[in-house]
């Protein structure tokens, strides 16, 4: 998911791609613990995708006490 997509979704949206996502790195770190997780390099983007969506609602959060 790219930066500019993310930063077009709303606060409450953001809220829930973020639960997602981190339901996501939980499945793909359990498939990993048990050899069935083909693409390693899958925990990774989703990892990088939560910090997306946490740095984008940091900055929604400064610009609405500005």
């Amino acid at each position: 998911m790219k930066a500019t997509e993310i930063r077009e979704l709303s606060a409450e949206e953001l809220l829930v791609k973020l639960g997602d996502l981190k339901k996501d790195l939980f499945n793909l770190r359990l498939q990993h613990a048990t050899n069935q997780l083909d693409n390693t390099n899958k925990i990774t983007e989703v990892k990088r995708d939560i910090a997306r969506v946490n740095t984008v609602l940091r900055e929604k959060q400064l610009a609405a006490k500005a």
